[in-house]
């Protein structure tokens, strides 16, 4: 339970060649979603909003995503967790990265500082007082810049069922190669505002690392609405122990018009 907001943003990404021209999304945007493990029991909460702010005189995106442990799952092992990305509002390029988190105790407060010409990234370790210049790969996208650049880049018309996507991302000190399977379209089931609806939605299947957290390589599985949004609707994860799942359950600010599929 302690990955709840880095399993649901981290995973959220996904990359294809050709580029979507309009926009995805806008400020003001906002997403909640309720967190569940193995099924039934109610392990947190988390959202994300996207704001517009000033960093060093220049017009960016904000995004702010939080994370927390409620109920029982509180009481056992507390997660208070806030990722937020500054990234360019014309290119989505990231320029700045904080993660500060605690969980169950265990806490990082991270600083990440991107210098795309020299292709570097500061890494100020607040916790620790040291600060690091790590070389990045071109077009290196952070945590949560990724979902947001990638959902302006997506064209779902250039994938076919099978297809492998691979992206770049920067997380804490480390370079990442991150690849995914496109899985197809479906049809699910939401429940909004405590409202049912149902969404056509693009599937998909992250790789990961199978270990200590997930139980193989294709432990996950994500569904965004097949719109123009490209907003997440549904992840689940099979753990080591147990399963989490994270759903969409409230929304505010899109760019474009909700698309629900009515019944016949």
């Amino acid at each position: 339970m302690k990955h709840i907001i880095t399993i649901l943003v981290f995973l959220v990404g996904f990359k294809a060649p050709s580029v979507q021209k309009e926009p995805a999304f806008q400020s003001g945007e906002w997403f909640e979603f309720r967190m569940s493990y193995s099924g039934w029991f109610k392990a947190g909460e988390a959202t994300l909003k996207v704001d517009e702010k000033k960093l060093n005189g220049k017009s960016v995106f904000h995004v702010v995503g939080k994370g927390k442990t409620t109920g029982l799952a509180n009481a056992f092992f507390r997660v208070r967790d806030r990722y937020e990305s500054y990234f360019d509002k014309e290119t989505g390029a990231p320029y700045k990265f904080i993660r500060k988190i605690d969980e169950g105790g265990h806490t990082k407060d991270i600083e990440i500082d991107f210098i795309h010409e020299e292709q570097k990234a500061i890494v100020n370790n607040k916790k620790h007082k040291k600060i690091k210049t790590i070389s990045t790969e071109k077009d290196v996208q952070d945590m949560v810049s990724m979902y947001y650049y990638l959902r302006n880049n997506i064209n779902i018309s250039s994938l076919k069922q099978g297809d492998e996507i691979k992206t770049n991302m920067f997380f804490d000190e480390e370079n990442y190669g991150f690849k995914l399977k496109y899985l197809g379209r479906e049809t699910v089931e939401v429940d909004i505002n405590g409202s049912d609806v149902k969404i056509r939605a693009l599937k998909f299947r992250p790789y990961v690392m199978a270990g200590r957290v997930f139980k193989e390589e294709e432990s996950l599985t994500l569904w965004v609405s097949d719109d123009k949004n490209k907003m997440p609707l549904k992840i689940k994860a099979d753990l080591a122990v147990g399963s989490l799942r994270a759903d969409l359950v409230a929304f505010k600010g899109l760019k474009h018009p909700l698309k629900i599929v009515f019944d016949d």
